[in-house]
């Protein structure tokens, strides 16, 4: 995605996520906090809102306001053998 018109096409057709519900908004809001789910490249990237900007800046001002909370481990089947998932 290189520019708004791109997120725009992406939005409108509904690949984009916002708190694990499908948007087909581009102008809909985001919040500190908001989860966004989104395709890059055939994977599937995860952001975390960390703030909003008060104005559009470059790219290494906005890479501040999101977090990439993709690469946290997923559940293994290792947790499902330890003693607190059988006793639930």
């Amino acid at each position: 995605m290189r520019g708004r018109a791109d997120c725009a096409d992406l939005v409108a057709q509904g690949s984009i996520r916002i708190n694990r519900q499908t948007t087909c908004k581009p102008h809909a809001r985001l919040r500190v906090g908001d989860v966004l789910t989104l395709p890059v490249h055939g994977t599937v990237r995860v952001l975390r809102v960390a703030a909003l900007a008060q104005r559009r800046g470059p790219a290494s001002e906005a890479r501040l306001l999101y977090m990439d909370v993709s690469d946290v481990p997923s559940t293994s089947c290792a947790a499902a053998d330890s003693p607190a998932y059988r006793s639930a």
